[in-house]
């Protein structure tokens, strides 16, 4: 009788199946983890605030905003409403003009999103998340 020295392949079958469902069940899990990362919420139990809170934003406002010359020559007022996501980390992300008064006004807002510092982020839950922000900015002369 002689004995083979090879690993029969039907004996492999339950262990390649075992393998792959547990690397499936790590995939979905991560997948999963994933999908909730990229959740961004528009109501949460503590709101996102910028450095300085809301006095800070508004001498952030005052310092840093130049009236557009062609809104001052055509005497434009008005309320640009902004939005944009206070990512976990603090940064803003995707800025976008939801109402606009143009003549340079909504472009100022943008660049002042952008360039702003990293605010503190929200929270839901207990757990520091993505937050969508509107925000209006009023020119007056």
């Amino acid at each position: 009788m002689k004995l083979s020295t090879q690993f029969p392949t039907w004996k492999a079958v339950p262990f390649l199946l075992l393998a792959l469902i547990f690397t499936t069940c790590f995939s979905i899990s991560d997948a999963s983890a994933q999908t909730e990362s990229e959740e961004v919420f528009l109501e949460v139990d503590k709101m996102p605030t910028p450095p300085g809170g809301i006095d800070g934003w508004t001498s952030y406002l005052a310092e840093n905003m130049k009236y557009p010359k062609a809104a001052k020559d055509a005497n434009v007022q008005g309320t640009v409403v902004a939005t944009f996501v206070v990512l976990e980390n603090g940064e803003l992300s995707n800025p976008e003009i939801l109402r606009g008064i143009g003549k340079g006004c909504d472009e100022e807002v943008l660049r002042l999103v952008k360039a702003s510092a990293k605010w503190t982020p929200g929270e839901k839950d207990g757990k520091i998340v993505k937050t969508q922000m509107r925000l209006p900015v009023k020119f007056q002369l």
